[in-house]
C-alpha cells in the first residue's frame, strides 16, 4: 500500500484526508506545529497523531510515495525542501484528491457562503436513500464519521474551496478538482490576504465557470448578480442552470416547504439563504437520478452541519444559536434569517471579528449593515486572535464606524461578554453567536444553562 506524509496534518480537511486513506490501508504519517481539537483527539485515536510537534525534515525518506501539503505549511518548510530536495511526489490535497477520484463522476460545490451546507445537504439525502458515494466536506455532519471518504463509489461530492491549495500552488482548490457538475452559491469578496481585490477573487470563479467540460453542468445561484454576469462566460458546450430560494412559508416558528410534487413538507432549518441551498442541494439530486419526492422525504431530517446555524440550548421562549459565519454576506444572511423566524423576539447577536479580512480595517466597510436585523449587536475582537496573526488593533470607534449599527458595543474579554449576555437574560429573547473562532474559549453550552435555556 501506498506510503503518504502529511505536511501540516492537523488541517480540517488534512486530517479527514489522512483518515480516509488510513481507512483505506495507506501507510500514514504527519507532521505539524500545532493541533487543535478535534483533530488532535481523531489523530491519537487512530495512531497517527506525531509524537512531537514541530518540522522534522528526517520524516521524509526516499520511501515515501507522496507528501500532501496542506496550506498551514509555508514555502520554506524543513520537510517540504528536504521532499523537493529527493524528488518525491508533492500534492497539495485537492491536487491529490483530484488523482484519486479520476474515474468518478465529481461533484464539486463552490461559493463564499453556503457550500457546506449545500454539500452537507447532499450527503444527507444520498445516505437516506441508501446511494453509494465518496465526499469532502467542511464540516462534521450527522451520521458521518469523518469528513471524508474514498472507496469504489462511481460518484464523488466534494465541497470546493477558493482559498489557495497550497504554499507552493497558489490557485484556488476547486480549480484543480476539474468537476462535470459545479454549483456556485454565490459570490461575496473575502480572503482579503490572498485576494487584494474583489476582482482577483472573482477570477478564481470565473476561470471555474470557463473550464467546465463538454457536457458539463453549472447551477449557479441567480439572484447573485456578480455570479450571473460570470455566468455568461459559461462555454456553449455546458449547460447552466440558476437558481432562487425554494418557495415555502412559515408558521409557528417552523419553516415548510412548498414541494414541487404538490405536497407541503416541514424541516428543521430555515432562513432565505437556507432555501437557497437547499434549492440547489435538491437540483444536484435530481440531476444524479432523485425524484424530488425522494429528496423531500429525506431533507425533512436535515438538522445541518456542525457549527451552521446550530441550536445550543432553547426553551418555550428563548434560542442561543452559535454559526460559523464570519463573512459579511453571511452574517447578513444568518442574522436576517434568525430575526424572520422569530420576528416578535428580541434578537441579540454577536459576531467575532476573527480571520485576517475581518480584523482589516480595509475590509471593514464590508460589514456595513450586516446586523441591521438584530435589535441589539455586540462585536468581539479577541486580543489573543489578533496577536497571532500579527495584526493592529482597531479601535471601538473604528468598529462603529463601519457597522453603523444604532444599539452596538464592541468587547474585547470573554468574561465580559458573558457578563453582558447574562445581564440582557429575559423571556423572548434569541441570541446568535457567530464566528470561525471560539470567543477566547468561551463555553457556550454552559452559558446556555445559565440562561435558563436547556442545552441542546
Amino acid at each position: 500500500m501506498p506510503k503518504i506524509h502529511f505536511i501540516a496534518i492537523g488541517g480540517a480537511a488534512m486530517h479527514n484526508l489522512a483518515l480516509a486513506l488510513l481507512a483505506k490501508g495507506y501507510q500514514i504519517t504527519g507532521s505539524d506545529d500545532e493541533i487543535y481539537e478535534p483533530s488532535k483527539s481523531l489523530l491519537a485515536q487512530h495512531g497517527i497523531l506525531p509524537e512531537q510537534f514541530g518540522w522534522f525534515p528526517e520524516k521524509i525518506t526516499s520511501d515515501l510515495d507522496a507528501v500532501i501539503v496542506g496550506m498551514h505549511a509555508r514555502a520554506d518548510n524543513p520537510e517540504l525542501l528536504q521532499a523537493q530536495a529527493l524528488g518525491i511526489k508533492i500534492e497539495s490535497y485537492p491536487s491529490f484528491l483530484y488523482e484519486e477520484s479520476k474515474n468518478k463522476q465529481r461533484i464539486v460545490i463552490a461559493g463564499s457562503h453556503g457550500k457546506t451546507s449545500i454539500t452537507s445537504m447532499i450527503l444527507h439525502v444520498l445516505k437516506s436513500i441508501g446511494r453509494k458515494f465518496d465526499y469532502l466536506v467542511g464540516a462534521r455532519i450527522e451520521g458521518f464519521d469523518l469528513m471524508a471518504s474514498l472507496s469504489d463509489a462511481p460518484i464523488i461530492i466534494i465541497e470546493g474551496d477558493e482559498y489557495l491549495a497550497s504554499p507552493i500552488d497558489r490557485q484556488a482548490k476547486f480549480l484543480l478538482y476539474q468537476p462535470h457538475i459545479a454549483l456556485i452559491s454565490g459570490i461575496a469578496w473575502d480572503h482579503i490576504n490572498v485576494y487584494p481585490t474583489f476582482e482577483s477573487y472573482t477570477e478564481s470563479f470565473s476561470k471555474l465557470i470557463r473550464q467546465m467540460p463538454k457536457a458539463g453542468h453549472l447551477f449557479f445561484d441567480q439572484s447573485d448578480a456578480t455570479l450571473e454576469a460570470l455566468s455568461e462566460a459559461c462555454p456553449e458546450h455546458c449547460d447552466k442552470e440558476g437558481y432562487e430560494a425554494h418557495p415555502s412559508y412559515i408558521k409557528n416558528g417552523k419553516t415548510w416547504l412548498k414541494g414541487l410534487d404538490g405536497k407541503d413538507y416541514e424541516i428543521l432549518v430555515f432562513g432565505e439563504h437556507t432555501l437557497k441551498n437547499l434549492n440547489g442541494a435538491r437540483l444536484i439530486c435530481e440531476k444524479i437520478g432523485l425524484s424530488s419526492t425522494e429528496f423531500y422525504e429525506a431533507i425533512r431530517s436535515f438538522k445541518g452541519a456542525a457549527k451552521r446555524l446550530e441550536l445550543v440550548g432553547q426553551n418555550d421562549n428563548s434560542l442561543l444559536y452559535k454559526d460559523f459565519a464570519h463573512a459579511p454576506s453571511k452574517v447578513e444572511a444568518t442574522t436576517r434569517a434568525l430575526k424572520s423566524q422569530f420576528p416578535e423576539r428580541q434578537l441579540i447577536a454577536c459576531l467575532e471579528l476573527h480571520t485576517f479580512s475581518s480584523l482589516n480595517p480595509a475590509f471593514l466597510p464590508q460589514y456595513e449593515g450586516t446586523l441591521a436585523k438584530a435589535d441589539k449587536a455586540i462585536v468581539y475582537l479577541s486580543e489573543h486572535a489578533r496577536a497571532i496573526k500579527r495584526m493592529d488593533r482597531i479601535e471601538e470607534s473604528v468598529v462603529q464606524d463601519y457597522f453603523k449599527h444604532p444599539n452596538l458595543i464592541v468587547l474585547r474579554d470573554s468574561e465580559a461578554l458573558k457578563s453582558e449576555m447574562l445581564a440582557n437574560k429575559k423571556e423572548d429573547t434569541n441570541w446568535l453567536m457567530m464566528s470561525s473562532g471560539t470567543f477566547d474559549g468561551l463555553d457556550l453550552k454552559g452559558l446556555a444553562v445559565e440562561l435558563d435555556l436547556l442545552a441542546v
